[in-house]
């Protein structure tokens, strides 16, 4: 199994940052899972959009995007279910 390289863009880690505490250290957990399982148990596809996917952490969503050909996950987006998909 090949490990991904996983990026995460400024705009979500300031999201991250507004995240609490306790709520941060597992999406960290999650995001670091990307590099060896870009998409782990329980990721789904967004509708409408091409090439993204969301995964749960609690009451937390991460957005991104998986590039198989360069080994890539880019993390697009960080934040509360009910707020996260706005703007994408």
């Amino acid at each position: 199994m090949a490990t991904y390289t996983v990026s995460i863009l400024p705009s979500a880690l300031g999201q991250l940052a507004e995240v609490p505490r306790h709520d941060q250290k597992r999406i960290e957990e999650r995001i670091d899972g990307l590099a060896a399982h870009s998409r782990p148990p329980g990721v789904k596809k967004l509708k409408g959009e091409s090439d993204l996917f969301r995964l749960r952490s609690g009451n937390y969503r991460i957005i991104y995007s998986i590039e198989d050909v360069r080994l890539m996950v880019l993390v697009i987006s960080v934040g509360h279910r009910r707020d996260v998909y706005r703007g994408l």
